[in-house]
């Protein structure tokens, strides 16, 4: 019996969202680059509307999801894994990036994210990169029973030196070391699957 060929082997699919709504965001580019560099076996997907999530009230939760919130929830289900890119905003995660994870987080009992293999990883021009945001969705994705990948951490600091004027990720180490993180994620949503 023959082995597949490569082209044969179905590509994971990982929802990757940067959790920043500015255009400039080295997070943004940090996703981009991301697709840039993944091996051919990932397909890296940028959910880009977390604009169109409107803040979580549980009211407008009891009519029925909103359009913004069912396009989350759809992406995040659709994929095989979950790629996020956190700035820091006062030493914790973004407003617009928690309450995507409150909306994806409902209903409790089924939620899209219960079980989705993640990686965090995050953009800053200081020097900690994002470390106590990424600290704090973990402890998030505790209570929503998300498997978040421990290691190897992706911290980039600095970040305003390894961009370019158009948002592409310059530096060639950073590349490397983002290639090795996907090969990471890869694994890490492989293990749990099997």
């Amino acid at each position: 019996m023959s082995q597949p060929s490569p082209s044969d082997t179905p590509r994971l699919v990982v929802c990757a969202i940067a959790g920043s709504l500015r255009r400039g965001s080295y997070n943004r580019a940090l996703l981009r680059a991301a697709q840039e560099v993944a091996p051919d076996s990932l397909d890296i997907r940028i959910f880009d509307r977390l604009g169109d999530v409107p803040l979580y009230n549980a009211d407008v939760e009891a009519e029925g999801d909103p359009e913004g919130v069912r396009a989350l929830k759809d992406a995040i289900r659709e994929a095989d894994a979950l790629l996020i890119a956190t700035p820091e905003y006062n030493h914790s995660v973004p407003g617009v990036l928690k309450n995507a994870i409150d909306w994806a987080s409902r209903p409790p009992r089924g939620s899209v994210l219960a079980g989705k293999p993640a990686a965090i990883l995050g953009a800053s021009p200081g020097m900690t990169g994002t470390a106590r945001a990424q600290s704090a969705l973990r402890q998030a994705f505790v209570f929503t029973q998300t498997p978040a990948m421990l290691q190897p951490e992706f911290l980039l600091g600095r970040a305003n030196e390894k961009f370019d004027e158009a948002g592409r990720l310059t530096d060639e180490g950073t590349r490397t070391f983002l290639k090795q993180f996907l090969l990471a994620l890869e694994a890490w949503t492989l293990r749990l699957r099997d």
